[in-house]
């Protein structure tokens, strides 16, 4: 699998050359707008493609926030690899958000289900079932399943998948991003419930969005 650095994500440095590059030929030649124009947009550039590192919380029985952004639903939906119903957490990214995804738990890749698509609003609820996504099946370390999927938005148009099946990935370890406004969903065992509410920010890799179930006193 691809690995990230710890201050730009791979993706970006091409975008942030072309910007820079174009800023520097708009001053040499005194088009100052222009240059002003591009150096704004590799400013911006810089800002979308960071990778900050984050700490991972070590208690065990939690999965952590795959994104950066808000929670926009927290609701039982069809899983997308069986289409049973389990509890979902829907993140919502903006462009200001980090982009960078890190895996909710420690565990394997089971499959990997790319499915193109339409762009459109990832807050949408058809969003789910008509864009471009990417779902990984995921088998943590006591052997219940998880399903994360990536969800390309109106802005976005390209999703990042850095692992492959049979990957083995630690709870908060980088795994992909998506381009420019996006979503991302979790749906987890039914052993896990939610803590996290519509409307609250979590941070990837940081946030804990579910427990394990307290099991009731024998």
């Amino acid at each position: 699998m691809q690995k990230a650095t710890h201050s730009i994500t791979p993706e970006g440095f091409p975008v942030i050359g072309l910007t820079a590059l174009a800023a520097l030929v708009f001053a040499i030649i005194d088009c100052w707008f222009m240059a002003v124009v591009f150096l704004l947009l590799c400013w911006f550039s810089v800002h979308f493609f960071r990778d900050p590192e984050r700490v991972v919380p070590s208690a065990p029985g939690a999965g952590v926030s795959p994104a950066d952004g808000r929670i926009i639903k927290v609701q039982p939906m069809p899983d997308p690899f069986t289409g049973e119903p389990r509890m979902c957490v829907c993140i919502f990214m903006n462009v200001f958000n980090v982009h960078v995804n890190r895996f909710p738990v420690s565990g394997t890749v089971q499959s990997i289900a790319y499915h193109p698509g339409k762009y459109f609003n990832a807050s949408w609820d058809k969003a789910s079932t008509d864009n471009e996504r990417c779902a990984y099946d995921i088998v943590d370390a006591d052997g219940l399943r998880w399903s994360m999927v990536q969800i390309a938005g109106l802005i976005a148009r390209r999703i990042v998948c850095r692992v492959e099946e049979g990957d083995t990935l630690r709870r908060g370890e980088r795994c992909g991003m998506i381009r420019f406004g996006s979503r991302v969903d979790v749906y987890m065992p039914e052993e896990y419930e939610p803590k996290v509410t519509v409307g609250e920010t979590v941070f990837a890799g940081q946030t804990v969005l579910a427990a394990k179930k307290e099991q009731p006193a024998e």
